[in-house]
């Protein structure tokens, strides 16, 4: 019998802090992801930048004792509800416990923190022909956000800095 577990992370945890190292690493490697594994400057930070992050909430799934997904979250605030938010990061799912609804079960457990925190809503970023994650977001009740049908549905744009 298999058995999947789902932990909020904690990352003075060997075994929680390696989880996640692991699992984002793969995460980047993955063409839906950023084509390339994490250089070994961001590895060795990593964990300390998300320590030291004072909005960091991270949950990790375990099957049969084997880290396979993880979702990395960070509490934000909705100026117009006046409420906190919770914007997913990263979410992954290692291609082998695809199917499992496991995905779903990550997904519903960042709604249940969210809800604890009074949050107005969960927000995350979908590369757009990462069809497979697109189908659990919607499955579990995301849509492109839209405040007013004549402004159109929201478009994430980024603007990298140079160290």
């Amino acid at each position: 019998m298999t058995h999947t577990e789902i932990f909020e992370a904690n990352l003075d945890l060997t075994l929680h802090s390696q989880a996640v190292l692991e699992l984002l690493n793969a995460y980047a490697a993955d063409p839906m992801g950023n084509g390339k594994p994490l250089g070994q400057d961001v590895l060795k930070e990593l964990i300390p930048g998300l320590q030291h992050h004072p909005t960091t909430i991270i949950f990790i799934a375990f099957h049969d004792n084997k880290a396979v997904g993880i979702v990395t979250c960070f509490k934000g605030f909705s100026t117009f509800q006046a409420r906190p938010m919770i914007n997913i990061s990263d979410f992954y799912l290692h291609p082998d416990y695809r199917g499992l609804k496991i995905g779903q079960k990550l997904l519903s457990i960042v709604e249940k923190k969210a809800l604890e925190l009074n949050c107005c809503k969960i927000t995350l970023e979908v590369q757009e022909n990462n069809l497979h994650a697109i189908r659990i977001d919607k499955a579990v009740g995301f849509n492109q956000d839209i405040h007013v049908k004549e402004a159109g549905g929201a478009v994430l744009f980024s603007k990298s800095l140079s160290k």
